[in-house]
């Protein structure tokens, strides 16, 4: 594994680390299971860490020295990466190399040149803009490219990836973490709708506020945004839309809340809005089904994949308040149908999204590119 800007060990030992570093922990930790020999080169960020991290026989840590010793807003070292990666793999090649967001995918697809390593690639989301041209290249010297879904394999194509290269496995849930069953965040008695994720108008959080005018009798919940004491003026444009619309009273905003602390949130829901304008996957709805709480998603990139209409949740059209509010009405007013979607968000999350089975995808896109299997030493899925 490359992962040149997300260390896994944090979230290896930190159960607050979400997004790409938690991917490719977990990702790591199944393939492990798997019976895979493996190892994680990372950028070097702090002094005090040694070379070398052991997690368990056959699963290392290598931390590797490129530009200053310290946390860096970008990563501008990626040459440097690439060298080092270059040395270690001319003494020590492996059978593939599975590097994770573009700039890992250049230093090992520069690392690996002369070694004919093949290089499996996943982006984790396109960045455009200026990182098209790396993304690229990147996608085109690579073996293999992992998508995490399909709208996100489709815009991999009309980056100019070859489809024959294109697999795609979702990201995964901790099924030990995210349960129906647990503790839950405390209720003031009304029906409660949730969201978790930015404030920024394309997160949707201001067409949930304007939805709730017509959703009587419920709460709104945001977690996300600022976990500080001073405002942002995401925040600030929020709580004064809530105001003019008279919901103000009804709408609380958390801040940042702890990844620890979702799962008893979300058992908390009636509902987990997911009213997003684009989403190329989508972690939250997974996490909702998998406490088993029916999701109301924009029928948009990935969530449409991930949420099935009428079954574990309603689609609605983005940017639509009035479609938002008439979902969450009837929702909200049909406890059956809650908790009929209820067991089948639970039940699509561990068939569709166990990391073990997410692995068992993965190791698959690995024997495309000529790796061997792993010794497969887990059970059979669930």
């Amino acid at each position: 594994m490359v992962s040149m800007r997300d260390n896994p060990l944090t979230a290896l030992r930190d159960q607050d680390v979400t997004g790409p570093r938690l991917h490719v922990a977990k990702l790591s930790e199944a393939l492990h299971l798997h019976g895979h020999d493996l190892t994680v080169y990372t950028r070097r960020t702090d002094a005090r860490l040694p070379e070398r991290v052991r997690i368990a026989s056959g699963f290392e840590v290598v931390h590797v020295p490129a530009g200053p010793v310290r946390q860096l807003d970008d990563t501008p070292y990626v040459g440097e990466f690439a060298l080092s990666l270059q040395k270690i793999w001319t003494g020590d090649a492996p059978d593939l190399v599975h590097a994770h967001h573009w700039t890992s995918g250049f230093a090992a697809v520069l690392g690996a040149r002369h070694s004919g390593i093949p290089v499996v690639q996943s982006y984790h989301a396109l960045e455009g803009g200026d990182s098209t041209t790396y993304e690229r290249l990147v996608g085109r010297e690579a073996a293999c490219v992992i998508a995490t879904s399909g709208h996100e394999a489709n815009e991999l194509a009309r980056l100019g990836v070859r489809r024959s290269k294109i697999s795609t496995a979702p990201w995964g849930v901790d099924l030990r973490a995210f349960t129906p069953n647990g503790p839950s965040a405390p209720r003031n008695g009304m029906p409660r709708i949730l969201t978790v994720g930015g404030l920024a108008p394309h997160d949707g959080v201001d067409d949930l506020i304007n939805a709730l005018t017509t959703v009587n009798w419920a709460e709104l919940v945001v977690a996300g945004g600022p976990s500080g004491s001073t405002p942002d003026a995401n925040l600030v444009r929020l709580r004064e839309l809530a105001g003019r619309r008279g919901v103000a009273h009804r709408v609380t905003f958390l801040g940042r809340v702890p990844h620890a602390d979702v799962p008893a949130l979300l058992r908390s829901a009636d509902v987990v809005a997911c009213p997003q304008w684009h989403e190329p996957f989508g972690i939250v709805p997974i996490e909702a089904m998998a406490c088993g709480v029916p999701v109301v998603a924009s029928a948009v990139g990935g969530l449409t994949e991930t949420v099935v209409h009428g079954v574990t949740g309603v689609h609605v059209p983005p940017r639509e308040p009035r479609a938002l509010a008439r979902a969450l009405r009837s929702l909200l007013s049909n406890e059956v149908q809650r908790q009929e979607m209820s067991c089948a968000a639970e039940d699509r999350a561990r068939v569709r999204y166990d990391w073990q089975r997410i692995a068992l995808e993965v190791g698959r896109a690995y024997q495309r590119v000529g790796a061997p299997a792993g010794a497969e030493a887990t059970p059979a899925l669930r």
